[in-house]
């Protein structure tokens, strides 16, 4: 049961109904649908969802679900991090029981099948071929490097012909002004 602090008010509490009724609005955006799937007959769900919509205290639960879709989703950084650790940290092995015959895909665990993308399969004269891709290692690896800040920043000199640094030691005013005479010399 969520507890709403409504403008008015200190404090509404939505039954668990409502409750379910704003999570369903979120992701459906149709109210008949949202009262029907919260559990209200289907036969006065269509009368239910607009009155629903006019009460304030879920007028602001819906609201608030929709400005919070992460925590709403139950999506968070850690989950992020930790769907990319199994791509980026997964080898082919997980899913063979020797070299020439895969595992049962039944017998995978949730982490092992969370790491392939594709599955085909072919009929050859010697028996069905199949073929297994796993998702972009590096690209995960990209991606958790980023999200945690391992990638250091570049420095970039800029020099000029003779090689020296253009801004060397310049007061913020010269360089200011240096970089407004640049750009006077781009815009021609």
């Amino acid at each position: 049961m969520a507890i709403i602090k409504d403008e008015n008010t200190d404090e509404v509490k939505l039954t668990a109904r409502e409750e379910k009724f704003c999570q369903e609005y979120v992701m459906w955006l149709n109210a008949t649908k949202s009262a029907i799937n919260a559990g209200y007959k289907e036969k006065n769900a269509r009368q239910i969802g607009f009155q629903n919509l006019t009460k304030l205290h879920i007028q602001n639960r819906i609201k608030y679900l929709k400005e919070n879709l992460a925590e709403t989703a139950g999506i968070s950084a850690l989950r992020v991090i930790k769907e990319h650790e199994k791509i980026a940290f997964a080898d082919a092995g997980q899913l063979r029981d020797g070299w020439m015959s895969l595992k049962d895909f039944e017998s995978l665990t949730d982490e092992q099948k969370a790491i392939i993308q594709e599955v085909t399969a072919k009929d050859t004269k010697y028996g069905t071929e199949v073929k297994i891709k796993l998702f972009d290692k590096q690209r995960s690896l990209d991606s958790i490097n980023a999200m945690l800040g391992f990638d250091a920043p570049v420095k970039t000199e800029l020099t000029g012909k003779d090689g020296k640094d253009l801004f060397g030691n310049m007061s913020d005013d010269e360089l200011n002004t240096r970089i407004a005479e640049l750009e006077r010399k781009l815009e021609k």
